[in-house]
């Protein structure tokens, strides 16, 4: 889920595959684009947007009805917001990038990767999966479900983070932080949008065309994820050619929250490398 910052930065927009979708860039050097997971703005990366900006231009998307950015009519998939970020990074100008995604967002970058080799100088992919197997879809569906007739939305997202935060998050009382940014956010994403948006991962499938990428490749993961288990990140490691593999203890599906600088320390050194 997203944490919520005021940002002092102009937030522009662009207009790609019939939306419009804001998005936040600041810094100099080597592109990063970051990807968000389902119903995340780009104050999820709040941990790592301002830390990254001080080595490398970074640029984070709104996805399509998230945030400030516009939802076209119609159903999607996640190859259609893999297009997204390739219409955008070429509105920007951005010709290659180090790719970072989580979640969903960790879908969007495989989908990236195979379809524009040339646009990923490499990717991180946290807490993702690649096949939407029958626990994983059930999963999604009876969130999908249960956003559609819950009438209590405190309890309703309380009870989202279980599967998102570890043990830890819950005992020293950061998830009741995180829960309020995400209930006080200007820009709320609509029951509507997350419902299309989560019917839209449920088809995810790039086991077959994984080998496919050649970019160096980090995934991690947190030991204690419940929406994608280790298995999920052991088989994208597997699949991708010379991929590394990191997982985080004690930690759940979202690292890069739960400990913003240890996870910076990662992936900095990770891209130091590439």
């Amino acid at each position: 889920m997203s944490l919520h910052t005021d940002y002092a930065l102009r937030m522009p927009h662009a207009t790609v595959n019939n939306a419009d979708f804001h998005y936040l860039q600041a810094g100099s050097g080597d592109d990063i684009l970051l990807l968000c997971g389902l119903g995340d703005d780009v104050t999820a990366w709040d941990g790592q947007f301002e830390p990254l900006r001080k080595h490398y231009r970074v640029t984070v998307i709104d996805n399509r009805g998230v945030g400030r950015s516009s939802l076209p009519d119609g159903e999607f998939t996640v190859r259609d917001m893999a297009e997204d970020a390739a219409g955008l990074c070429a509105a920007l100008g951005i010709e290659s990038a180090h790719v970072m995604g989580f979640s969903m967002g960790g879908a969007i970058a495989q989908e990236l990767a195979i379809a524009h080799p040339e646009l990923a100088r490499s990717l991180v992919i946290v807490g993702s999966w690649c096949y939407s197997d029958r626990l994983f879809r059930t999963f999604i569906e009876t969130a999908e479900w249960s956003a559609g007739i819950a009438d209590d939305e405190r309890k309703w997202l309380i009870g989202f983070l279980a599967s998102t935060y570890s043990v830890a998050v819950f005992e020293d009382g950061r998830v009741d932080a995180f829960c309020e940014a995400a209930l006080n956010n200007p820009y709320p994403q609509s029951t509507e949008s997350f419902q299309r948006t989560a019917r839209a991962i449920l088809s995810h499938d790039t086991r077959d065309r994984l080998p496919q990428i050649t970019a160096p490749t980090l995934v991690l993961y947190g030991e204690e994820d419940v929406i994608c288990p280790p298995r999920h990140s052991r088989q994208i490691a597997a699949l991708i050619p010379g991929a590394e593999l990191v997982g985080v203890p004690a930690q759940a599906h979202q690292p890069f929250q739960e400990d913003p600088a240890g996870f910076n320390r990662i992936i900095l050194n990770f891209w130091a490398n590439c």
